[in-house]
Formats: structure tokens, C-alpha cells, sequence
């Protein structure tokens, strides 16, 4: 008796499954495309520390995340640009009256200095009194625009000098008002909301009230 192995089968239903897997390993090596010697078992590429390929990896993360922190930044800087740019609207549109009452300051002064000039208007005839009507009005009606726009009138009579709102032109001696009362007026100043426009320009008191006169004591 021969001890020969016989030869496989090429029938794959004659074959054994070990003969089979044999096969199959074979035919796989014998279609390897050139360069694939490399590939393993399971499917898989391993790479090396110096792959190319990781190289390019690294280098395009890196990029990537250098241009999304600059997309962040770009981000960051426009929407500074648009809350600084808001703020600054607001604040146009809050004092834009301002420039416009600093040129009418000096009318309404006039309007009120001949208002306080002219006389009782019951003894004017009717064409000065009507006269001082008109005027009357257009002063309230500036003085209403002035309101309307947040603009107030600083009229400090009687007060005490506040440097903040108040310019003290001369000092008044002999006042009976205590230092550095507000005497006398002589024009108002002017407020835009937060902001002054104009300081009143005033007379201060120069010295505190005489001191009241003791009685006399006739009983010593």
C-alpha cells in the first residue's frame, strides 16, 4: 500500500475543508496586487511613525485649528465692532438735541430779558401789550421743545452754589444770606438729561446773616 497523500481534488465539493482553506489562501497571495505585502491578515494598513500619510494628518488638523481659531477671533472682533457701533448710535441720538439748544440758549435769554424789562402789561396800550403776549409765548414754547427733548433749565435762586451746575460771576456783600447762597441770577443754565449744556451764571453771597441784635439789659 501506497503512503502517498492523495492530491486535492480541484472539485470543491471532493475537497476537505482544510484543503479548501488552503486553496483560498493560495488564490488570495496569487491576486495580491504589488505593494500590498504590507496589508495584514485582518484587513488593516499599520502605519509608522514616519508614514507620509500621518504627517499630512497632523499637518491638516493643524491648519484646521489654526483657521477656526482665527474664524473665532474674526467672530469676536465683528461683534465688538457692532456693540461698540450700537452704543455710539445711542449715544448720538441721546444728545443729539444738545447741539441745537446751545444755539438757541442765547435767543431765549434775550426772549426772557425783555419779558423781565417790559412793563405791567395793564397799562400798555393794546398793540404793546399784545406785543408782550407774543413773546411771552414763543418763550414758552421754546422752553416746551427744551422739555420735550430732555432739556431742563437750571434756574438756581436761592439755592447753594454747586461748582457742578453753577458759575459764580461776582460775590454780593451785605446779603443777610449765609456764604455762598445764590443771590442773584444772571442766566439760567441748562441740562440735557445726565449731561450739563450750560452753567447757570450767578451772583453768590459774600457773607453769612448778620448776627440779630441782643436786647439791652437794663436790670444790671
Amino acid at each position: 500500500m501506497s503512503n502517498e497523500r492523495p492530491k486535492a481534488s480541484s472539485d470543491p465539493e471532493m475537497m476537505s475543508p482544510q484543503d479548501a482553506a488552503e486553496q483560498d489562501m493560495q488564490i488570495q497571495a496569487d491576486e495580491a496586487l504589488p505593494g500590498d505585502e504590507h496589508i495584514s491578515m485582518d484587513g488593516t494598513v499599520p502605519t509608522g511613525d514616519g508614514d507620509p500619510r500621518d504627517l499630512r494628518i497632523a499637518e491638516l488638523e493643524q491648519q484646521l485649528a489654526e483657521t477656526k481659531d482665527q474664524a473665532l477671533r474674526a467672530l469676536a472682533e465683528a461683534e465688538n465692532v457692532r456693540r461698540r457701533t450700537q452704543r455710539e448710535t445711542e449715544q448720538i441720538k441721546k444728545y443729539a438735541p444738545g447741539s441745537l439748544a446751545k444755539d438757541l440758549m442765547s435767543a431765549l435769554d434775550n426772549l426772557t430779558r425783555a419779558l423781565q424789562a417790559a412793563p405791567d402789561k395793564e397799562g400798555l396800550d393794546e398793540v404793546t401789550k399784545n406785543l408782550v403776549i407774543g413773546v411771552e409765548m414763543i418763550e414758552k414754547e421754546v422752553v416746551s421743545a427744551f422739555e420735550k427733548n430732555h432739556i431742563q433749565r437750571v434756574d438756581p435762586m436761592g439755592q447753594k452754589f454747586d461748582p457742578n451746575f453753577h458759575e459764580a460771576m461776582f460775590e454780593v456783600p451785605d446779603t443777610g444770606k449765609p456764604a455762598g447762597t445764590v443771590v442773584q441770577v444772571l442766566a439760567p443754565g441748562y441740562v440735557l438729561r445726565d449731561r450739563l449744556l450750560r452753567a447757570a451764571m450767578v451772583g453768590v453771597a459774600k457773607g453769612g446773616a448778620p448776627e440779630a441784635h441782643k436786647p439791652i439789659d437794663t436790670t444790671a
